[in-house]
């Protein structure tokens, strides 16, 4: 029985081999023997619903350069993955209340990498807002509280900006451009070299793969076993339960005011990343909201 078994499963593997060498052709045979590696290359994308013209020869290299790089960042890529199922559900309901595309969450990812990070020229944040920008959009920026760290109100006001891009450009695909070249920079492009097609621009290094860098992970995240990575649903990183309270006076020691909410300096800090000092000054009587995690430490 064992060896009927084992020659079965031989006879199988035989098979399949063949169907993939003999059965199926050209592209299609590449696609599948490539699934499951690096080099898997998708049949069509799309950004917010506008069609990546993946007929035009420098457009499908350039993607293809995104797509293997990203796919072979591996450790950092499954980071990005495992990160987007904490902080996905922040950002979706945001954008879906603006009205702005859900892969424009796929540009926060390229920004920051969901993280709040700091770049060499100021910007900061999961959304990577410079000091002005993010003043400009409504957001407090000094050195006892940074919004650029608040998750949900950074998230707003890119919202903001990327409507204010849209209505200017018309096109989803060069509102993202223009997060990265500038509303002022992408227009002048488009003036001097009289098309109107992100995919038709030739633009600075940056911009000109921005797009893609957000097509790629894009697609990567959405079908990471066609890219190689094996991700089970345990391996990723779950939303901690956690309540919100109110605070509209000064807080002197934020240390102090941990314990009295049964969690440490470090963990207020982990939960509330745009308190940049270890107080809280409120001589205005601004309200905040605290967040305060229910498990997890």
């Amino acid at each position: 029985m064992k060896t009927n078994k084992a020659l079965l499963s031989t006879i199988g593997v035989i098979l399949i081999a063949l169907i993939l060498v003999f059965g199926v052709s050209g592209d299609s045979k590449d696609k599948l023997l490539h699934e499951g590696t690096a080099m898997y290359f998708p049949n069509a994308v799309d950004f917010a619903g506008e069609i990546t013209p993946l007929q035009i020869t420098d457009v499908k290299e350039r993607l293809d350069r995104e797509l293997l790089i990203n796919a072979n960042l591996h450790a950092t890529t499954v980071l990005i993955i495992k990160r987007a199922n904490r902080a996905f559900p922040v950002i979706e309901p945001i954008l879906q209340k603006y009205n702005v595309p859900d892969d424009f969450k796929y540009l926060a990812v390229i920004e920051s990498g969901l993280t709040n990070a700091v770049s060499g020229a100021g910007a900061k944040g999961v959304w990577q807002f410079m000091p002005d920008t993010a003043k400009e959009k409504g957001m407090e920026v000094n050195d006892i509280v940074d919004e650029r760290y608040h998750l949900e109100k950074a998230t707003e006001a890119a919202c903001k900006y990327l409507l204010s891009a849209k209505e200017k450009f018309g096109s989803w695909t060069l509102a993202a451009a223009s997060y990265n070249g500038g509303m002022t920079g992408v227009g002048k492009k488009i003036e001097e070299q009289k098309v109107s097609n992100y995919y038709d621009l030739a633009l600075t290094e940056e911009t000109s793969r921005y797009v893609f860098r957000i097509l790629a992970l894009k697609e990567i995240m959405r079908n990471p076993a066609k890219y190689g990575f094996s991700i089970f649903s345990s391996d990723l990183y779950s939303q901690i339960p956690s309540k919100k309270i109110e605070i509209d006076s000064s807080i002197i020691d934020l240390a102090d005011f941990a314990k009295t909410q049964g969690i440490n300096y470090k963990i207020l800090k982990i939960h509330n990343p745009w308190l940049r000092d270890k107080k809280l000054l409120n001589p205005t009587k601004k309200k905040y909201e605290i967040e305060i995690p229910l498990s997890g430490y």
